[in-house]
């Protein structure tokens, strides 16, 4: 039988989203909780910008605006960081590690950024550091590449990992409306924001390339060594073309161990239609993985939204309470032990799918493919669009695997060609042809 003396005490960090999400999930399955952690679980202290702002369901006595007040009572064992952004999370967050108290957090900001000084301050303090929920939302994949798999070398971590970008490019596959239109759409139902930068540019789902690449390849890889491209240059003709050569449009956040060295991205993709993560569309996610024993696996769940994702944050503090009733606080240690270099974006090999508009005459299709020949890119296949438009015509080609700056090479000379028009769009296209290229 539990009893109160036996509570593990927690201190919380926000009170948004996710935050009243967590309070949430701790009342509705309190029971079953306390059951699994074998003590109940109690919250003692909530911080909060404002307390005189009205919240249903909380006791106002919880909240405090003041930071000291959760650090320094003795009796908080866990603090849960459901903030988000750099400043002041991951001072809170540090501060905490360094006072004694195991942290909790959703934080893909600090963790990308600074998660070699995080567990080295829990490490040193003898804590728990856990943020299950700064990837993927609801589902599970930080335990699954730091424990799970790892009698696997990962070879490859592929994720659609932003439930924005993903809702974006399901509404123009679907409807053929293009990204001005889709973006507002996202904006009024709340699945983008009012400067949607973090999402459209691809910042957001690089800072989550980089914690799944660091844990993947053990190897420390920061949010400054994540190459990025977001879907902003995405069309419906884009899209529609794809569509005809057997693809669909994705943002994906890729990691692979290229001999060795550690490619990481974030760009616009040609997924086969037969890619496990082709079919993952609206606000879900998805990450698909690679291991030489497990062969693949793919994870997939809402990537985001108040219960989901507290479901992981309340997870990690059911583990974290039972290290503290077990005495084994402190052995999720880095995994980070590697050196592994990373791969230059010059470097790393894909296909691509290039649009060009072109003068509408004899021959033009001959240059084309001798400049792409002089550039060292092979094409796999050519397409001439049956598109209307004056004195143009529009090809869209598909490469073999070729190192990215040849087709940077190619995209310069293609410019200066006077058959060419615009070259309308470069992206990368992702088959088995490129994997270990």
């Amino acid at each position: 039988m539990e009893n109160e003396q036996k509570a593990i005490y927690i201190g919380l960090l926000g009170m948004g989203t996710v935050g009243s999400g967590v309070i949430e999930v701790l009342n509705k399955n309190a029971e079953d909780i306390s059951k699994r952690v074998g003590a109940p679980i109690k919250l003692k202290k909530i911080l909060v910008r404002d307390k005189r702002k009205t919240r249903a369901n909380v006791d106002t006595a919880l909240l405090t605006d003041n930071f000291d007040d959760i650090i320094n009572d003795s009796d908080i064992s866990i603090i849960i960081e459901v903030i988000g952004g750099i400043k002041p999370a991951k001072d809170y967050i540090v501060r905490a590690l360094n006072a004694g108290k195991s942290v909790v957090t959703a934080n893909k900001d600090v963790m990308s950024t600074s998660g070699k000084e995080i567990f080295c301050a829990a490490s040193e303090n003898n804590v728990d550091i856990h943020f299950e929920a700064s990837v993927g939302g609801g589902i599970p994949i930080i335990m699954p590449l730091k424990e799970c798999l790892t009698a696997n070398v990962i070879t490859e971590v592929m994720g659609i990992v932003n439930g924005t970008t993903n809702y974006m490019l399901t509404k123009m596959t679907e409807d053929g409306a293009d990204y001005n239109a889709v973006l507002k759409e996202a904006q009024k139902k709340g699945y983008a924001e009012a400067n949607p930068a973090a999402d459209v540019d691809g910042l957001d789902a690089a800072r989550k390339a980089a914690i799944l690449a660091s844990l993947a390849f053990n190897t420390r890889i920061g949010f400054d060594d994540v190459s990025v491209e977001g879907i902003t240059k995405i069309s419906p003709t884009d899209i529609g073309y794809a569509r005809e050569l057997g693809y669909v449009i994705k943002l994906i956040a890729v990691g692979k161990n290229i001999n060795g060295r550690i490619d990481v991205r974030v760009n616009p993709a040609l997924l086969p239609t037969s890619h496990p993560l082709a079919s993952v569309n609206g606000v879900y996610n998805a990450i698909f993985v690679r291991g030489n024993a497990i062969g693949e696996a793919m994870f997939y769940g809402p990537g985001a939204g108040s219960l989901p994702t507290a479901s992981a944050v309340v997870a990690d503090v059911i583990t974290t309470a039972r290290n503290i009733l077990r005495g084994s606080l402190g052995k999720n240690y880095c995994t980070c032990y590697d050196n592994k270099p990373l791969c230059p974006v010059e470097d790393t090999k894909s296909s691509y799918y290039v649009r060009l508009l072109v003068d509408d005459e004899p021959g033009v299709l001959g240059t084309i493919a001798t400049t792409f020949g002089e550039s060292g890119v092979n094409l796999k296949s050519v397409m001439q669009t049956t598109r209307e438009i004056k004195n143009h015509a529009e090809i869209v080609v598909i490469t073999h695997l070729v190192e990215h700056r040849k087709i940077l090479c190619a995209a310069e000379a293609l410019k200066n060609l006077p058959v060419i028009n615009v070259l309308k769009n470069i992206i990368r296209v992702e088959n088995e042809e490129n994997l270990n290229g």
